[in-house]
């Protein structure tokens, strides 16, 4: 498929969702009664002092440190410690494309309680609209992402092929949203585009146990340990814009070649969730 027609829409091959795990009524109702409000609280508290923070940090690194803590609490509070494999690579390259596979909501807090450096985001545009989450994407520059046509794309991206070259890192889920089933999802090219643009290397990232801690279309926790195994950075040299997609295909399959080695020794890991599949050619 064209970069510019895999821009602007998300292919749906894959096999039927399964069934997400239910786990403990115990978690479900200490979710409802306690966790969930004390997670909107933190969400609140560190929210509002970041924006005071962004009065007077233009760098974003004050805020980066709240966002850092405020991931480390939700952490805490979901009671799910993480435990990073391949922490070597992340000091590698200054400047890479972080990218990684998207389970859940609690994916965000795990990316900013472990990463041990300033980044940036691209988020859907419409979250820069919810009090507290969006005025913090806002004030701590992250990145809008309007895909609602195809020019409003390539803009997006073009802003952060801009934070790349000033220096700065970006992690991105090229799934483009949550996985509803656990398994991998076919990758937009996006990161891969901004990576050649900006040619800075990507660094596949893969997340485990996430999906089964708070499943899609869940709003519980289930507490488990949590895996983060970060592989080593992928050059983008050699590439151009029109061969996108191929680095695009070799993420995608050094990621659910991460998920596969590592799902099961995780702890955290639900075996009978399914594995990533290989994605059918676009």
């Amino acid at each position: 498929m064209p970069l510019d027609t895999e821009l602007a829409s998300k292919s749906t091959a894959g096999p039927p969702c399964s069934v997400p795990p239910q786990g403990s009524k115990f978690f479900q109702w200490l979710t409802y009664l306690l966790l969930m409000p004390l997670f909107a609280t933190a969400t609140t508290a560190f929210g509002s002092v970041s924006m005071l923070a962004s009065i007077f940090d233009g760098s974003g690194r004050i805020q980066h440190a709240i966002a850092h803590a405020w991931g480390g609490a939700l952490l805490r509070l979901a009671m799910s410690p993480v435990r990073v494999e391949g922490a070597e690579n992340l000091s590698k390259m200054p400047t890479a494309v972080y990218a990684v596979n998207h389970l859940s909501y609690m994916d965000t807090p795990v990316l900013f309680a472990k990463l041990p450096f300033q980044f940036r985001i691209l988020a859907r545009h419409d979250l820069f609209k919810i009090p507290f989450i969006g005025w913090y994407l806002q004030r701590s520059g992250q990145i809008p992402v309007d895909s609602t046509s195809l020019r409003s794309t390539l803009a997006s991206l073009n802003r952060g092929v801009k934070v790349l070259q000033s220096g700065m890192p970006l992690v991105i889920f090229p799934e483009g949203g949550r996985s509803s089933d656990g398994r991998l999802q076919n990758f937009l090219s996006g990161p891969a585009y901004m990576a050649i643009r900006a040619q800075v290397p990507i660094v596949p990232m893969a997340l485990i146990g996430t999906y089964e801690l708070m499943p899609m279309h869940t709003y519980h926790l289930q507490p488990r340990p949590l895996l983060l195994v970060v592989g080593e950075p992928i050059s983008a040299s050699g590439y151009t814009s029109k061969m996108a997609d191929a680095l695009t295909e070799r993420i995608r399959d050094r990621i659910a070649e991460m998920y596969i080695a590592h799902a099961n020794s995780n702890a955290g890991h639900n075996p009978a969730s399914p594995p990533p599949h290989k994605a059918s050619t676009l």
